[in-house]
């Protein structure tokens, strides 16, 4: 299977955790050695927010914020493929067709954000579109999708499944912004959508919900 594992910042970098970095470098040499092909995009989290209110401070305008956070995302990557070993690239892909070669030569291609403008989400989501993934997998800190934001409504319900029109509802922002943090950006939904991309959001905390969800078990949110 061709799978686009996104994982979030909020997972591994809100504090950052080198516990769960570790458990991921396990991880993806355990789907690798199940022979399937493997590309990661990892968020800033905290610290590249943290950052960005400080580029802000400074007086720099939301472009060069946008660097700054990218910046901190090919970090954390930059962390994962290290620990991967051999497994990985020689470097962080910097963009999507770095990414694809990277698969075409039988490594995991792990990467941060891309360009000013453009969430980690989209960055994902772009991946998925050039190497034609079978699964998006996004690694999050809620355990799916919800009709509201849990961590500001005690009654907000998990969805099992929803359409991509579905999630444009529970949207609590309709554009990109430095720094932007939702379960995941429009843009990324509008390449996914249109190129039939499965989706499974889960949380990302729990290891094993990823391989749960590749060995075809129900975890988390499905949106297709």
């Amino acid at each position: 299977m061709r799978i686009v594992l996104r994982i979030g910042g909020s997972v591994v970098a809100s504090p950052i955790n080198p516990v769960l970095i570790r458990e991921y470098a396990d991880l993806l040499r355990e789907l690798k050695a199940q022979k399937h092909e493997l590309a990661v995009v990892v968020g800033g989290g905290n610290l590249a927010r943290e950052l960005i209110a400080v580029a802000k401070d400074v007086g720099l305008d939301e472009p060069a914020q946008d660097e700054i956070a990218i910046s901190i995302s090919r970090v954390f990557a930059q962390l994962l493929m290290k620990k991967l070993g051999t497994l990985g690239c020689e470097r962080v892909p910097l963009t999507v067709e770095d990414a694809a070669e990277c698969l075409a030569n039988g490594k995991v291609a792990i990467m941060g954000g891309l360009k000013p403008g453009m969430t980690t989400d989209t960055v994902a989501a772009m991946v998925a579109e050039k190497v034609k993934a079978d699964l998006l997998l996004k690694a999050t800190d809620q355990e799916g999708v919800y009709n509201k934001d849990p961590k500001n409504h005690p009654d907000a319900v998990k969805l099992d499944h929803l359409s991509f029109e579905d999630l444009a509802r529970v949207f609590s922002q309709s554009k990109h912004a430095a720094g932007i943090h939702q379960i995941i950006d429009p843009e990324a939904v509008k390449i996914l959508k249109r190129h039939h991309v499965r989706v499974v959001v889960v949380n990302g905390f729990k290891i094993g919900n990823v391989l749960m969800v590749i060995k075809g078990k129900h975890v988390g949110t499905l949106i297709d």
